[in-house]
């Protein structure tokens, strides 16, 4: 009985429940992440310098390479040489790329919620009550005498 209520306890009232909801928040987050890069970014990277994709880029090796027709594209050649090696970095670049991309904008959108944080406690500054004035003024008389 004892084991059960030690889970439960962990599962309801300790870090369990704040991964889960950490979760749920990360993978909306994500979502809104993915939007800004695939709706907002891509498009003036694609109109600058057309969609950024390397996933076609390969080398064959070994056995089998000639069977390649030159300019295929990586799933074309997998299928036109099944057992030859194919080292196929271009869809690595691709994803070094996007992952660049992606933390950019994490980047940014952190920097600027850290600045409206910073703008909220700038403006959240209490005026001191009368009482601290007058007991800062009597302070000050002290310090005088």
């Amino acid at each position: 009985m004892g084991f059960i209520k030690e889970f439960k306890e962990f599962a309801i009232k300790g870090n369990a429940f704040d991964l889960a909801i950490g979760v749920i928040i990360g993978a909306a987050f994500g979502k809104i992440v993915t939007s800004v890069i695939d709706d907002l970014i891509m498009p003036i990277v694609a109109a600058i310098v057309s969609k950024p994709d390397f996933s076609s880029i390969y080398f064959a090796m070994g056995k089998g390479s000639e069977l390649i027709p030159k300019g295929s594209t990586l799933a074309k050649a997998k299928v036109a040489a099944p057992d030859t090696a194919i080292f196929a970095y271009g869809n690595f670049i691709t994803i070094a790329i996007n992952f660049l991309m992606l933390a950019f904008v994490v980047f940014l959108m952190v920097k600027s919620i850290n600045q409206l944080k910073n703008k909220q406690k700038e403006v959240s500054v209490v005026e001191p009550s009368t009482m601290e004035k007058l007991l800062s003024e009597i302070r000050d008389e002290l310090k005088k005498n």
